[in-house]
């Protein structure tokens, strides 16, 4: 793990928004497309605010999320709603965006044919991942009902999770897609993440499940 520190919030939106975009312009001299893992949750729309207006071959890049609650885009939960309305606008308007969620009530009918989607545009150039004050990555939690399965080296793509607390169930990209990434970047901000990312790096996965990604990522953390 890489521990990038920042003066503020806003100086690591820019600077992070920098590098993503300098990555995915480097996989684009000698890939015909990039893939770009983004999350949801409200830490990195200001790095989407930034990241949005890169001077890149946005036409080239598709983008998928780390996780997703299985809500309609229009349900204001929704992370592809933000992904939409915060990355995907001015010149990242051209972006290819891939969904997961796919109509029904429950993800898991519906898994296989996302996963046949998706699984061309990985491995990931740039993954861009969050975390959870209970030390939870995508949507790999603690007391998930199928952590184990997200965190097994042979987990498939996608993995449906429900896990107490959690209005709605979700879909996560498997710990092993996540490391499979060319590029990993964790964001974080605050004191209280801080600390939680200085527990779990001395915990199993099973305890604090972003401990899975940990070795082969670009930590950035700004304290406000």
């Amino acid at each position: 793990m890489k521990l990038t520190e920042y003066a503020d919030a806003d100086m690591l939106a820019i600077d992070l928004a920098n590098a993503l975009a300098g990555e995915l312009a480097a996989a684009l001299m000698h890939e015909d497309r990039a893939t770009l893992i983004v999350p949801g949750g409200s830490t990195p729309g200001p790095v989407f605010d930034h990241l949005c207006a890169a001077d890149l071959d946005w036409g080239r890049v598709d983008v998928m999320l780390s996780d997703e609650r299985w809500v309609p885009e229009s349900d204001p939960r929704s992370n592809a709603g933000l992904v939409q309305a915060r990355l995907l606008t001015g010149r990242a308007a051209a972006a290819t965006f891939l969904p997961f969620y796919a109509g029904g009530d429950t993800p898991e009918p519906a898994l296989a044919d996302v996963e046949a989607m998706i699984a061309p545009h990985l491995p990931a150039s740039v993954a861009l991942l969050g975390m959870g004050t209970d030390g939870h990555v995508a949507s790999l939690f603690p007391r998930g009902d199928n952590l184990r399965l997200g965190l097994d080296p042979a987990a498939p793509i996608l993995v449906p999770m429900r896990a107490p607390g959690m209005e709605e169930t979700r879909v996560s990209l498997s710990a092993r897609v996540l490391r499979a990434a060319l590029s990993l970047h964790l964001v974080i901000v605050g004191c209280d993440k801080r600390a939680v990312l200085e527990r779990a790096a001395h915990l199993m996965p099973e305890e604090a499940p972003v401990a899975a990604i940990l070795d082969g990522a670009t930590v950035h953390w700004a304290k406000e």
